[in-house]
């Protein structure tokens, strides 16, 4: 009988373990504006680099990979790999690409947005396509179903197996230019600088130095020790 109650509370002891490790992952899995991040190489989300191999990635992070490394998104329906070079925003539902590229396969009708061309899955049906932007030129593949190619005047279907590009769609700015072209590799830069180089602290530190100084040269005036009569 105290083997099989031993049995039994080593049981119950493996069933607690799988689920405290369990539920948090049932628990990321409800949290419907994030995803589970893989990567393979330095990539960054928001500026921070991401520790390890996978993260959390929420609806509205910007992740950026470098040009040696690449990255892979998982939502419920969905898997995004974010090629090398390249600095996008996650919406759960879409892809901003500002620079590089991204090769989407989903059946939630997950689409991307570059340049001011949006692709999409032209059904429900699973639906595989690449959105790459370089150099203000939106390249497009689809590779498995047709995609729809909005750019904000016409819609158009591109067939599977077929491909075609795009020049950027975005609005021009206050001198009447597109936006410059986006660039960059490794990591989102950090603000130049840190609190000791602001003007305030190199003021407050002038200061503290003078005063300083002030009160040694007065202490050093004063005797060191009183005069003898």
């Amino acid at each position: 009988m105290r083997g099989v109650g031993m049995g039994g509370s080593a049981v119950r002891g493996w069933v607690s373990v799988c689920l405290l490790i369990l539920l948090p992952f049932s628990l990321f899995a409800a949290d419907s504006n994030a995803g589970m991040l893989h990567t393979n190489g330095p990539s960054w989300i928001n500026g921070t680099r991401v520790p390890g191999l996978s993260s959390a990635i929420f609806s509205g992070d910007l992740l950026q990979t470098r040009s040696d490394s690449v990255a892979n998104i998982n939502e419920t329906g969905s898997s995004i790999t974010v090629q090398s070079d390249s600095l996008v925003k996650f919406e759960v539902s879409s892809i901003r690409i500002e620079h590089g590229g991204v090769t989407v396969a989903t059946s939630k009708g997950v689409a991307t947005d570059a340049g001011g061309i949006k692709v999409s899955p032209a059904s429900n049906m699973w639906t595989e396509f690449s959105v790459v932007d370089v150099d203000g030129t939106v390249r497009i593949a689809a590779k498995k179903g047709d995609v729809k190619i909005d750019d904000g005047h016409d819609t158009v279907i591109l067939a599977q197996g077929q491909e075609t590009a795009r020049d950027e769609t975005a609005e021009p700015n206050k001198e009447g230019k597109k936006k410059s072209k986006k660039q960059g590799t490794g990591a989102v830069p950090a603000a130049t600088g840190g609190i000791l180089n602001s003007p305030v602290a190199v003021g407050l530190g002038g200061v503290a130095v003078g005063a300083l100084t002030t009160f040694i040269l007065i202490k050093n005036d004063d005797p060191a020790s009183p005069a003898k009569p």
